[in-house]
């Protein structure tokens, strides 16, 4: 069982997710100190558990994904089949207890198990549901199944990135199902909050298209406002210059020249003039951008990266290098915001996680923490104490 302590201690969370997406957002709340309890299909469990490799113990009955080991922490896992009739009553009494429920299924298969929004809400007036899908619950798509990538493709963030508008590329993490389990998290808080003053639940609705949508940013805005449509272009922003990655003698080096000011020292830094016809202000620099590139790249040619970012944060421009993943995971910088965590799983035995983003701290600036985290629960682990607790026994 775990000790849930945090900001939404107290609050019960149903997780009838499975995949990403609501997982990712069930998991935000179990960080916060939501009860979280994950209801899988028996035997078989959340889709994820058998996306792999990497398996840690491959081999053998206790065999987990680290896909799953990353959407999972801090959560209870129960075997329930909502087809039969027992494991059905079992899930509408923890319904009646519960203050949010996340599911992710396709529309109308909620309603054809007998669970709509009607029955939830019957069962529990207090409610949250957080509904999540691939494309919307209405309108001329709404029935389609969604996968990250497909979203990515369809939702235009393929498009804009690349090395060029002929390349397009996913994002290195499935994004889409990510922003969607946050933007939902999200809505729920906001539902809670609003339940405090009216006492009524509701549902939040969100999906993998409109989560995709909601960060295109200035691109969304170049387009309807400007009517210029953004295309994929490499390590270099579009209304900013210089902004990108740079080579140098040994390696890249990353950096963002973000105001006449931090022109003017950049400039000063490397012997540039800045007033140089065609550069003296950024929409000139924008305009002109493949010059500046060529420009800043002869100026960085001979330097080695750690000399050069030395001399850049000398001279206050924002500036980095690209590290490869074991890089940031061994970066101090990273452990001292804690982002790293060490649970102890069932059958795994000691692991270390990606911790949750964020921190937490009274008015006297302490920070306060979490008694520990729990590790991702073995399938059906909890099944029996959760429905002893269901059915009116002790948690």
């Amino acid at each position: 069982m775990i000790d849930s302590t945090g900001p939404l201690a107290g609050l019960l969370v149903v997780d009838l997710s499975r995949a990403l997406a609501g997982p990712h957002a069930s998991m935000m709340l179990g960080d916060l100190g939501a009860r979280v309890i994950k209801v899988e299909n028996p035997g078989i469990g959340d889709d994820t558990r058998g996306w792999g490799p990497p398996f840690v113990q491959p081999e053998g009955k206790n065999r987990e994904s680290t896909y799953f080991l990353s959407a999972n922490r801090n959560k209870e896992s129960v075997e329930l089949d909502l087809k039969a009739p027992d494991d059905l009553a079992t899930l509408l009494r923890l319904v009646e207890r519960a203050d949010v429920l996340i599911e992710n299924f396709r529309t109308g298969v909620l309603d054809r198990l007998g669970l709509g929004n009607d029955v939830l809400h019957g069962l529990n007036p207090r409610l949250v549901v957080l509904s999540l899908t691939g494309f919307g619950h209405d309108g001329p798509e709404g029935g389609r199944s969604g996968y990250d990538q497909i979203a990515q493709g369809e939702a235009g963030l393929m498009s804009i990135t690349g090395s060029a508008p002929d390349d397009p590329q996913k994002v290195g993490t499935p994004i889409s199902d990510i922003l969607a389990g946050m933007y939902g998290a999200y809505g729920v808080l906001a539902a809670l909050h609003e339940r405090a003053q009216t006492g009524k639940g509701g549902v939040v609705r969100s999906s993998l298209l409109a989560a995709t949508v909601g960060i295109h940013g200035f691109q969304g805005t170049r387009w309807t406002i400007a009517g210029e449509a953004g295309q994929a272009q490499g390590n270099h922003h579009v209304a900013i210059s210089p902004y990108g990655l740079f080579p140098c003698a040994d390696g890249a080096v990353q950096i963002a020249v973000g105001s006449e000011r931090l022109w003017h020292a950049f400039c000063a830094a490397f012997g540039i003039d800045p007033d140089t016809p065609g550069m003296a202000t950024n929409p000139e620099r924008a305009g002109n951008r493949e010059e500046v590139i060529a420009l800043v790249e002869k100026v960085f040619a001979p330097w080695r990266r750690d000399e050069l970012l030395a001399r850049l944060d000398e001279a206050g421009i924002p500036a980095g290098k690209v590290r490869s993943i074991d890089e940031v995971y061994a970066w101090d910088q990273v452990r001292s915001q804690g982002l790293l965590i060490e649970v102890d799983h069932e059958t795994l035995g000691p692991l270390t996680l990606p911790g949750p983003p964020l921190r937490f701290f009274d008015t006297e600036g302490a920070e306060v923490t979490r008694t520990g985290h729990a590790a991702p629960p073995v399938l059906g682990s909890d099944t029996e104490r959760v429905r002893a607790w269901a059915n009116g026994g002790v948690r």
